[in-house]
């Protein structure tokens, strides 16, 4: 992958039919957005596209959402990649992270406008619920950077637009960009920030993963793309920022302050309470000439925020159990698209090597992650095939023994919450378990189907491709038959 920026991924997007220009009027408060939700809520999610609003009331932006997210289609041409791929680019790019370019200009400072002049109405941000969210959000790529070490975070903050040149920032403490905050004011020092719209793919691929604490996500994005990412320091602010973003919102975090960020819609898919939060003042906004604004559709799911997030953490998951963990027979982590890396259902496909190893590695996931619910399978299982997991589930957990609940692990904004705000989790260990017998697949042999495959192929009957998790689970279950019977004949079984 090497798109140049997003103009440059666009054009790849709509030559395979996923993008949809809008060129009638909409308007930003309400349209725009109720526009966007019909992607998700009206289309299966192989059918659906990003959009490109051509023609925004009271703007000569263009407005972009559901770009990277519209779909896993979409999401893996975002990363240049297949969907089976992307697993394997992934982990390739968190193993060998590639450091950004500093360059002296780029086109995100073709335009600049000073503080006297930043009026952020200038801006098309959309209204995400309306009729329920207080003011507009931006929905971007947030840097922040650690005093101390200079290391810099890129986190998908919430940006609630309170005045022509005010922004609250919807981060919390225990989260990375609050902590580089923190080690500003602390020292009664204004911390630096920008707000990066519109970058590159891989910049928002990177910045939606919960990397651990001091790996910089500009780094990660570089291997994503398979080249460094430029980047030109900020106008105001002592900020790397991407060289080719469309528009850039730099500003200083106030070391005390705080306003109330009105009511908003969640990710869990219902409206948040309005809360105090920190603030920062815009010291300067840069852009493209022409540029294109471009917002995540977030909010109630399926979306275009549980989509990214959701792919970026199952692997962040999948390469944490491997190479920190040392647990080498996970093969693929699956997220739902129901909450995404936050208080999602996590699926793990593995091989248990003894008796409780996969309720282990359950407990890990939830040690180590904000996933809610993990369920276990063995690698014959399609994690992403929902009648495969409702399979296991019924035929393979028996719910006195393979249940595991991790009690308190308290989740902020987990609508299960008690009036005490304590919530929990849950391990399901659906693998077959080591000891027991093993009864083979009432399907025909794999020799036979495919035989009668081509038979099929002779007839007048629809043509289709076999898909790969039949071939997969039948080999893995003749395996698993091999390894049952030859235990059984040595008396292991």
């Amino acid at each position: 992958m090497a798109y140049r920026d997003l103009r440059d991924y666009l054009g790849l997007l709509e030559s395979h039919g996923k993008l949809r220009r809008v060129k009638r009027q909409v308007d930003p408060s309400w349209e725009l957005s109720c526009m966007a939700r019909w992607v998700y809520q009206g289309f299966p999610e192989d059918r659906r596209f990003g959009l490109l609003f051509e023609n925004v009331k009271g703007s000569s932006m263009s407005v972009g959402t559901a770009l990277i997210g519209a779909s896993r289609d979409v999401y893996a041409l975002a990363m240049g990649a297949t969907p089976e791929k992307i697993h394997d680019t992934w982990l390739r790019a968190l193993r060998n992270p590639l450091p950004p370019k500093l360059v002296n200009s780029g086109p995100a400072h073709e335009v600049v406008i000073p503080k006297e002049k930043v009026d952020l109405t200038s801006l098309p941000v959309p209204t995400w619920t309306p009729g329920k969210d207080v003011t507009p959000c931006i929905t971007a790529c947030v840097i922040t950077r650690d005093r101390d070490s200079g290391v810099q975070n890129i986190g998908t903050y919430r940006c609630q637009v309170q005045s022509k040149n005010q922004i609250t920032l919807n981060t919390n403490p225990g989260r990375q960009g609050y902590q580089n905050y923190e080690s500003y004011a602390a020292r009664g020092e204004a911390a630096p920030v920008a707000v990066a719209i519109g970058c590159e793919p891989a910049v928002h691929l990177a910045t939606s993963a919960a990397l651990p604490k001091g790996m910089d996500e500009m780094h990660v994005a570089g291997a994503l793309k398979g080249e460094p990412i430029e980047v030109v320091r900020g106008k105001t602010v002592d900020i790397l920022v991407p060289a080719h973003a469309e528009i850039v919102v730099e500003g200083l975090l106030h070391p005390t302050g705080r306003m109330v960020e009105g009511g908003f819609g969640e990710f869990a898919g219902y409206m948040g309470h309005a809360a105090e939060r920190i603030w920062f003042e815009v010291t300067a906004i840069t852009h493209r000439r022409n540029p294109i604004y471009y917002g995540y559709t977030s909010q109630c799911p399926p979306s275009e925020s549980t989509m990214i997030q959701g792919q970026a953490n199952e692997c962040v998951i999948h390469w944490q159990l491997i190479d920190v963990f040392g647990e080498q027979t996970v093969t693929d982590v699956a997220i739902n698209q129901t909450h995404g890396g936050l208080m999602g259902h996590a699926v793990v496909q593995m091989t248990p090597l003894y008796g409780g190893h996969a309720k282990k590695v359950g407990r890990l996931v939830c040690e180590m992650s904000h996933i809610k619910m993990v369920t276990l399978v063995d690698t014959g299982i399609d994690v992403r095939y929902q009648q495969h997991l409702d399979w296991v589930w019924n035929s393979l957990i028996n719910p006195a023994t393979d249940v595991v609940i991790i009690k308190d692990a308290c989740m902020f904004f987990d609508p299960s919450q008690d009036a005490a705000g304590r919530s929990g989790k849950m391990v399901l260990d659906a693998t077959h378990k080591i000891g027991h017998s093993y009864t083979d697949l009432s399907l025909p042999p794999k020799h036979l189907l495919w035989k009668a495959y081509e038979s099929w192929q002779d007839t007048d009957l629809p043509a289709f491709n076999i898909p790969q998790r039949v071939e997969h689970s039948l080999d893995w279950h003749a395996r698993r038959l091999e390894r049952s019977e030859k235990g059984r004949f040595l008396g292991l079984g």
